[in-house]
């Protein structure tokens, strides 16, 4: 094909573009929203684990931690009220979730991303070429890490104020990440899908060139004005998401941030610091450790970056998924031969702590470069443009609900569960892995007005695709290929 997009073997598109330090600068300033998340994240554990912080709000638990000698390690931070702090933050974003979907369908995607974990993934997905949407979109759990670990590192040294104020620091230096959001919100650019969905045809031409670095975008721009076509036609996406042709992206959006969660992540990012102390480490071991884990995250982060448009989104689902059941078995087995079912041992020798160390590290890491920033990437670029905002929406409000749940939950589920809590979340690790094996094909370099396709040669999804997707004749699927038939 002379000019335009180019017919790749499997009858999908390959549309002109390359990376400009234009959409590279537009996209990581998007994945800023990803700060305030990963860092409300990383200082909720480490200020749990402060004693001037226990003892001012939380002084029960205190007590069982300091003076109550007889409290078994399994149980010594089990309290409903200290679950409640940390984990009502998701329950907040669980709620603004669902006023994000509305508001980002015409508004956020083009002026910014004040609803972070909404817009941002789908911003990014919009606005980055499809050979290298992985990487782009990544940049989001990048941030969310590079957020996780400045936040442990001020609380370790927030901890060492003396007078018992530090923990006040800690939580007030949120405003930092927010106020970097907010100005980064007020100078991003509208994506080429918001400017023609809002009927701005030329400047979406132009900004098309811009992000591509080429003047040859009309087979691109003629393939989104027919998705923005069709989405103008539906009244109500909440309503169609539940057609059956769109039964393959749903079921995605739901099990993906379900299964995220309840992988055990963040058991670990929440409260590394209270699970080391929980164990016997000394309060600044606890601390050292979390901050080791911060590393090992934004490090894995960038392998995931570096590799996932190279080798797709299934291997490194695959890889990460059984690295992480590994890690899960053994880290329960650690712990089980040091306290047994009672919670009661001396304090760890150095040799046990730091095996338990280096296969938590060995766990955060699988994660880091497969479920965490996979999590967030797979759902923003398989919903078609009528439907991607309320598919994000229910990402997000699937991620946060699980997330309040298991937040709410642990400490309890670890005082009764013991050791046998990491056994628990190894199954659904084993769950997860074994459905991507079977259920989640390939969504690498497709582009996402394409990304049709993809269900259509799956062995399972296909027959819940029609052969003509559109009955306008907009798109149509003809011996496995995609076609246009207007504009």
């Amino acid at each position: 094909m002379a000019g335009g997009a180019m017919m790749k073997a499997d009858g999908g598109k390959e549309y002109p573009g390359k990376m400009t330090l234009f959409v590279f600068i537009t996209c990581l300033v998007a994945a800023t929203g990803g700060l305030i998340f990963g860092y409300d994240i990383g200082i909720s554990g480490g200020v749990t684990s402060m004693d001037s912080f226990l003892q001012k709000f939380f002084p029960s638990v205190y007590h069982k931690e300091k003076q109550d000698k007889s409290t078994n390690q399994y149980c010594k931070f089990d309290s409903q009220l200290l679950t409640t702090f940390t984990s009502s933050l998701y329950l907040a974003a669980l709620i603004s979730s669902f006023f994000a979907s509305k508001i980002t369908k015409r508004i956020l995607l083009g002026v910014g991303v004040g609803f972070a974990n909404q817009s941002v993934p789908l911003y990014l997905s919009e606005m980055a070429p499809a050979r290298l949407r992985g990487m782009l979109n990544i940049c989001f759990q990048l941030m969310t890490t590079i957020g996780i670990l400045v936040a442990n590192l001020i609380n370790y040294g927030t901890t060492r104020i003396e007078g018992g104020w530090g923990w006040r620091l800690s939580l007030a230096l949120a405003a930092v990440p927010a106020s970097i959001i907010t100005v980064g919100a007020l100078i991003l650019p509208d994506t080429p899908n918001s400017l023609i969905d809002r009927g701005h045809q030329e400047k979406a031409r132009d900004m098309l060139k811009k992000i591509r670095g080429t003047n040859d975008i009309e087979e691109e721009y003629k393939d989104l004005v027919v998705a923005s076509e069709e989405a103008k036609t539906v009244e109500s996406p909440w309503r169609n998401i539940l057609d059956r042709k769109y039964r393959p992206q749903l079921t995605v959006a739901i099990l993906v941030p379900f299964f995220q969660q309840v992988s055990g992540i963040n058991i670990i990012m929440f409260y590394a610091p209270v699970l080391f102390k929980s164990i016997g480490f000394g309060d600044d071991a606890s601390l050292v450790s979390a901050v080791v884990i911060g590393f090992v995250n934004l490090l894995a982060t960038l392998v995931s970056i570096a590799t996932v448009d190279r080798l797709g989104r299934r291997k490194l689902f695959l890889q990460g998924g059984v690295q992480m059941f590994i890690s899960q078995i053994i880290v329960g087995t650690l712990i089980a031969v040091m306290f047994g079912t009672s919670g009661n041992a001396t304090k760890p020798s150095k040799v046990f702590a730091v095996f338990v160390l280096v296969f938590v590290c060995t766990y955060v890491a699988g994660f880091a470069w497969s479920w965490g920033p996979l999590g967030w990437l797979v759902p923003s670029e398989i919903f078609p443009l009528e439907i991607r905002s309320a598919g994000q929406s229910i990402t997000v409000s699937v991620n946060m609900l699980i997330t309040f749940i298991i937040a709410q939950t642990f400490l309890t589920m670890l005082c009764k569960m013991k050791f046998g809590l990491f056994f628990f979340f190894g199954a659904w690790v084993f769950i997860m892995t074994a459905f991507v094996a079977f259920f989640l094909p390939e969504t690498k370099n497709v582009p996402i007005e394409e990304m049709v396709s993809v269900w259509k040669r799956h062995w399972f999804w296909r027959k819940f695709i029609p052969d003509a997707v559109d009955n306008k004749g907009s798109i149509e699927i003809v011996h496995g290929r995609l076609r246009n038939n207007k504009v």
